[in-house]
């Protein structure tokens, strides 16, 4: 994507990928002049002022040290990892002293229009803004680390627990588009941003949560919520159940005043994978119960991250806040929590998932974290053509109506 945004804003662009895609690339590229494709990073680094790493946080340590001591004389290096620490580390490790460091990170995936998306810099820069501006995005100012914070505290914890509901679907054999209970509402944008991130490649989630410094405090206090509100429910205790998860919503949602929810019934229902029963099942909403009070607890309030948001923050944040805002709703899932046991195959593996993704994340073990992701990912391959064309409409229409 950035390569054909920028070549199309008029500037030329050296690219190069791994070495076995290099002939298929200059095939591909053949016919456009502003993009010139080069067998590796050498040749990148060498010819380019503005060079720009693409890559997966868990690798980038090892691509920098190999191309970056070829970087041009007083170029600017910057990296589009979703995690700043160590891509700074690699940059101040291996660039030249001659160069200038200025990272973005686009809050979007290659598949969602740029415009109007928030982009954040390391530090201000006239050339790269400039370059960048093709985007039409909204460039937020960040260090590094205040960056790798605010991810955290969204995308981290985002990411955890609709891996977390895919995880828990694959264990009990449920495909949840098939079942009644799972469509309609609040549940189509659950099961719909569940298959647009099990239909992405898993490092991008990996690199994130395991290499940002922040994320494993956000994530291991996600799974917490999630097993101790779980034990409420198993105990029948309505009321430590109710304070718990209204103190919670009060923290975060009381002190943001609006003239209408955001969300609406007709506007969630028409993205659906499935059909909607006449009479819509009660759920206990055990995932967004737990996000509201992982952010009390955290002491995070959401809004205050809103122009550093990607899409699925936003929309996460949107039913949620369409729970908790709807009294008679928030009551009746409360009430389903405790006394109906509908859900408690699911509730369970749910809670067993969100504690494994937390001690993946915890102990570092990429290799447990891809092989849970893509037994995932593998189950539910079937549906994510469809689920990507309904997602995007879902995405981009929710948006454009919580923006008016």
């Amino acid at each position: 994507m950035y390569a054909h945004r920028i070549s199309e804003a008029g500037w030329k662009v050296n690219a190069c990928d791994r070495d076995d895609l290099y002939e298929s690339l200059r095939e591909e590229y053949a016919d456009n002049e502003r993009i010139n494709i080069v067998p590796n990073g050498h040749f990148v680094s060498r010819a380019s002022d503005y060079i720009l790493y693409s890559v997966e946080a868990a690798s980038i340590d090892k691509v920098v040290s190999t191309y970056g001591p070829s970087t041009k004389l007083g170029a600017i290096v910057g990296g589009q990892t979703s995690c700043k620490a160590p891509e700074i580390a690699a940059f101040e490790k291996y660039l030249p002293e001659d160069v200038e460091i200025v990272s973005c990170h686009s809050l979007h995936g290659p598949k969602v229009d740029p415009e109007g998306q928030p982009l954040r810099h390391q530090e201000s820069l006239a050339k790269v803004e400039q370059i960048l501006s093709c985007f039409r995005s909204i460039p937020v100012h960040l260090s590094a680390s205040e960056h790798d914070h605010i991810t955290a505290d969204t995308q981290a914890v985002t990411h955890a627990a609709f891996l977390s509901m895919g995880k828990a679907w694959h264990a009990t054999k449920q495909f949840p588009w098939e079942n009644s209970r799972y469509v309609g509402g609040v549940e189509n944008v659950k099961i719909n941003i569940t298959l647009r991130i099990y239909s992405q490649k898993w490092h991008v989630y990996a690199g994130l949560a395991i290499m940002n410094p922040y994320a494993q405090e956000q994530i291991r206090q996600y799974a917490q919520s999630v097993t101790e509100l779980f034990k409420l429910m198993l105990a029948g205790d309505h009321a430590q159940l109710t304070e718990r998860v209204k103190k919670a919503g009060a923290f975060v949602f009381g002190g943001h005043q609006w003239a209408e929810i955001r969300l609406q019934d007709d506007l969630l229902d028409r993205f659906s994978l499935g059909t909607k029963a006449e009479t819509p099942l009660p759920n206990n909403h055990l995932s967004l119960f737990a996000m509201v009070d992982c952010w009390f607890q955290l002491g995070i309030v959401p809004y205050d991250h809103m122009i550093c948001s990607t899409p699925l923050f936003r929309l996460w944040l949107g039913v949620t806040e369409y729970l908790f805002r709807k009294p008679a709703l928030l009551d009746e899932a409360l009430r389903t929590a405790v006394d109906d046991n509908s859900f408690r195959s699911e509730d369970f593996e749910f809670t067993f998932a969100a504690r494994t993704w937390s001690e993946c994340v915890t102990f570092g073990a990429f290799d447990h974290y891809q092989d849970r992701f893509e037994s995932t990912q593998k189950f539910f391959e079937p549906r994510f053509e469809d689920a990507t064309r309904v997602g995007n409409d879902m995405i981009k229409c929710i948006l454009a109506t919580s923006t008016k």
